[in-house]
């Protein structure tokens, strides 16, 4: 079995690699599902698909994972995760996180994918080169993660970068506590009401109102909402102005 959480598409598509190359069966996290619960069976792995969220597993995942109810405690778990340019100390802290679980991380993997948050003034999109680049790497790694997975290997893969215990318990602290809001999105004069953002809220955390979106209050920043905007109306204060967009599978036209 295979769990993913995904805003912007990456996870899904390393989700769904996976699941199609190793056989094993793929179930989206519902957030807003209060008392999920899955049945594995004999012997079946657990592999869980995110996105990390400055150096960290986001915590709506670990929210969800926390009152997951699973029948018998995983025989295989790994850990496949996505990132822009490193992880820290994310396998780590998130292997602590299930040991409280009374789970045992055996494998840990991650894939550098395109950049995706752009909610701070200096953070950018990959270009167009960059974005298939990273694809492209991702997509002829994908098979040997696989393969060893099926192999049930022990091991930890990751690009950890600079500061990973700073990173991972410092700033992903202030990250929550400053930055992850939604109290800065707005909408501009383009949108055309298609309703798209609040379809593919993961949190079900946006309404339309008078033909235009309305936050919640209840937001994780996975910017699914921006980036999948027709008319890029969307924005996040003014730090996503003027600079694009990016959802897996609709990559920018080659320049």
């Amino acid at each position: 079995m295979i769990l993913f959480f995904s805003g912007c598409g990456n996870s899904e598509f390393v989700a769904s690699q996976l699941s199609a190359q190793t056989g094993d069966r793929l179930l989206r996290m519902d957030m807003t599902e209060s008392n999920p619960s899955l049945e594995l069976s004999s012997d079946e792995p657990l592999g869980i698909v995110c996105p990390v969220y400055s150096w960290a597993v986001p915590r709506i995942v670990e929210k969800y994972l926390d009152r997951l109810k699973v029948n018998q405690r995983p025989s295989y778990l790994y850990l496949a995760c996505t990132c822009g340019d490193s992880v820290g100390n994310t396998v780590e802290r998130f292997s602590k996180f299930v040991s409280a679980l009374g789970w045992k991380l055996d494998f840990a993997y991650s894939f550098v994918m395109p950049e995706t948050y752009v909610n701070l003034k200096p953070f950018k999109l990959d270009t167009s080169e960059g974005e298939r680049r990273k694809i492209d790497n991702v997509r002829h790694r994908l098979p040997e993660v696989a393969q060893r997975i099926l192999c049930r290997e022990k091991a930890v893969e990751v690009v950890k970068g600079k500061l990973p215990w700073f990173n991972t318990y410092v700033t992903n602290a202030l990250f929550y506590k400053l930055l992850i809001t939604d109290k800065k999105f707005h909408v501009a004069d383009e949108c055309i009401s298609c309703g798209l953002c609040e379809r593919n809220c993961p949190l079900h955390n946006i309404t339309m109102r008078d033909g235009h979106p309305h936050w919640g209050g209840n937001c994780t920043n996975c910017m699914s909402c921006y980036h999948r905007c027709p008319k890029n109306a969307i924005h996040f204060g003014s730090a996503t102005l003027d600079k694009g967009q990016y959802f897996f599978g609709h990559l920018k036209p080659e320049t």
